[in-house]
């Protein structure tokens, strides 16, 4: 099955320009899901968002960084490139575990966009860098793996609130 469908970037500078703007989105996103959160009062999710989005964040500084840019390119990105997690993910009394299992479907669907990327490109310098890039993500993957070792799953009925919000009809 084919991650996406648009086809191969042409240089070295439109794959990263694209990786580019798949890092910065998920700045933005975990950033606007960790506001999210702490407007309902749900601060040690929305740490864990702002550490993803600081960590993306870095991502997105060396790839500019590598490539020499001054100033971040404006890409066009598939219609269908792996994105941020969505709202629709979301649920205010979360917990960090229902954050990273998001992070992990996020970076896993990155890794494979990466994946097929390489395989489908021609020229061996892009397939290198779309397989570092993988590599990457790998690496990403790997991290919310352990940590997700480390944090506890919710019980059954985590997302029942003795006190739900109140909505006029």
């Amino acid at each position: 099955m084919k991650i996406h469908s648009a086809p191969a970037p042409r240089d070295l500078s439109e794959l990263m320009a694209q990786a580019y703007a798949l890092e910065r989105e998920a700045v933005d996103r975990y950033g606007e899901l960790a506001d999210v959160l702490a407007t309902h009062n749900n601060q040690e999710v929305a740490a864990l968002f702002r550490r993803l989005a600081s960590q993306e964040a870095l991502h997105a500084t060396e790839i500019l960084r590598t490539m020499g840019w001054t100033r971040a390119p404006q890409p066009q990105l598939p219609p269908d490139a792996p994105n941020a997690p969505s709202y629709e993910d979301t649920h205010y009394l979360m917990h960090p575990w229902h954050a990273l299992r998001i992070a992990l479907q996020a970076e896993q669907r990155a890794h494979d966009f990466y994946q097929e990327l390489a395989q489908r490109c021609e020229a061996d310098e892009l397939r290198h860098a779309a397989r570092q890039l993988q590599a990457d993500e790998r690496e990403h993957i790997t991290l919310l793996e352990e940590w997700l070792e480390r944090v506890p799953e919710p019980p059954a009925g985590w997302d029942e609130d003795p006190d739900p919000p109140r909505y006029p009809h």
